[in-house]
């Protein structure tokens, strides 16, 4: 095993580090108390101000414990604009909360394919892809996100998890050969320090 599960939305229950996540007006950084972070929304120039009033509501209703809700909320929304890219993106990212990963995969993947400029959907990839094991493919998708912008401070911080973990996972497959030498050893421990609740 790399870790522990990825924690990878608006809500989180067990912060680990803190991100910065876009605003939906202003897109300005501000910090989250969690390690892995959504995009929520996409780019301003998506949002009009229904999209972005839907995203301030989901936002509050995650933060609020209330999913559920926000499902209903997207559910709604999605009724009147079901090809809204800001729209779909919010209802993957109620999906992630609700830990219906296929489907917001699947969700995520078609809007990356029609919007592959954006770096939100390979970033929300990513965190799907490391929360169930798949570390080269999120290492992928959040080099992907990082391709399109560079200064995308979530999917940076989020690939950096990712590297922490392929360690862990690197290092725990040398020492089923043998024994790790002090020197491994002690730099998997502390790795996986980093990676555990106590270390968050």
């Amino acid at each position: 095993p790399a870790g522990p599960p990825i924690e990878s939305i608006s809500v989180y229950r067990r912060p680990l580090l803190h991100h910065p996540t876009p605003t939906p007006r202003s897109m300005a950084q501000r910090p989250r108390p969690a390690r892995w972070a959504t995009a929520l929304p996409l780019l301003l120039a998506l949002s009009q101000p229904g999209q972005a009033a839907l995203a301030d509501d989901v936002g509050a209703l995650l933060a609020a414990g209330r999913p559920a809700e926000a499902l209903q909320r997207t559910e709604q929304a999605l009724l009147v604009a079901p090809r809204d890219a800001q729209t779909r993106f919010v209802h993957g990212v109620v999906l992630m909360e609700l830990r219906r990963d296929a489907e917001a995969l699947e969700l995520f993947t078609r809007v990356a394919q029609e919007f592959p400029e954006l770096p939100e959907p390979l970033n929300n990839i990513g965190l799907l892809h490391a929360r169930n094991g798949r570390l080269d493919s999120a290492r992928a998708a959040l080099e992907s996100a990082l391709r399109n912008d560079p200064g995308h401070r979530a999917a940076r911080a989020n690939l950096a998890e990712v590297h922490l973990m392929l360690a862990v996972a690197a290092w725990e497959q040398l020492g089923l050969a043998a024994p790790l030498e002090p020197r491994l050893a002690r730099r998997l421990e502390a790795v996986r320090a980093l990676l555990s609740p106590a270390g968050r």
